[in-house]
């Protein structure tokens, strides 16, 4: 709902907002709708989209930057067609600009609907491992049965039924990072994930450092994704044994929020959080 000369800008968590990905709403008239995506004249070097990047805003939909003489691509909606263009926002934001989960957003208004709703957040705390671990082997039928099995695991490590935000996955705070858990559509396997650092300085040196992270780390495993570091490990699904993992959970937490402050200084990058939340 925008009524007439309302304005919105949906950008991304960054040091330097004002030159980082963002998409810009407004609706000139009642019943009108137009958006900017930002382009290469407005972002900064590191945020700067290589040539398939470029042609990819256009295959989604976008009018390139100089098809109407503006700077950034751009589009026009009724206000009508808004699944249109929250599905083409959704599209841009993670598989052009790379925001990896709407955590990471944030809105010069409204900045209250990209945050989850407290009262069903597990609590912010590290996962721990059960004195009896449950060994029991279930063959999960397909992914919806898969993410019973896990939600149900997950209200048991952390007490309280887990968040399972719009992407599909569970969202976990833990201390100054966020872990996430997918279950892939094949069912075989369920993913712990978290981004440890943010707008890393230095490629190069980046994939160094995480090679020999990955030549000593025993389970886990570092990847670097345009200026992000993640770090994954993956619970075989076939069959889902909780014990298995309930080990993920509690090594992925465990590293990513042990490392990241060290490794974003190592990398002169940031956290996800700047200090933890208690």
């Amino acid at each position: 709902m925008m009524d007439s000369g309302a304005e919105l800008r949906l950008g991304m968590l960054a040091p330097d907002d004002d030159e980082s990905p963002f998409i810009a709403y407004d609706c000139p008239a009642l019943g009108r709708l137009v958006a900017h995506a930002s382009s290469n004249a407005v972002l900064a070097d590191d945020y700067q989209l290589a040539a398939s990047q470029l042609a990819q805003m256009e295959e989604l939909g976008w009018s390139s930057p100089t098809a109407d003489g503006s700077e950034n691509f751009s589009g026009e909606w009724s206000q009508d067609q808004t699944d249109e263009l929250a599905g083409l926002s959704v599209a841009t934001m993670r598989d052009v600009y790379g925001v990896l989960h709407p955590v990471f957003l944030t809105a010069d208004q409204l900045a209250d609907v990209l945050q989850p709703p407290g009262p069903s957040e597990p609590p912010y705390r590290a996962a721990a491992l059960a004195d009896t671990p449950d060994t029991h082997a279930v063959m999960p039928t397909d992914a919806a049965g898969l993410d019973r099995m896990v939600g149900v695991e997950l209200a048991r490590i952390y007490g309280s039924e887990p968040f399972h935000d719009s992407e599909g996955d569970y969202a976990i705070r833990v201390g100054s990072t966020m872990v996430f858990v997918r279950i892939p559509s094949d069912a075989k396997e369920v993913i712990a994930f978290s981004a440890v650092v943010h707008d890393v300085s230095g490629r190069s040196r980046a994939a160094e450092v995480l090679n020999d992270l990955n030549s000593e780390s025993r389970w886990v495993r570092f990847w670097l994704v345009r200026d992000k570091v993640f770090v994954s490990m993956s619970a075989l699904a076939q069959p889902f044994v909780p014990a298995h993992f309930q080990q993920v959970i509690h090594e992925v937490a465990s590293v990513a929020d042990s490392i990241d402050d060290h490794l974003a200084a190592t990398l002169q990058g940031r956290t996800t959080f700047s200090t933890p939340e208690e």
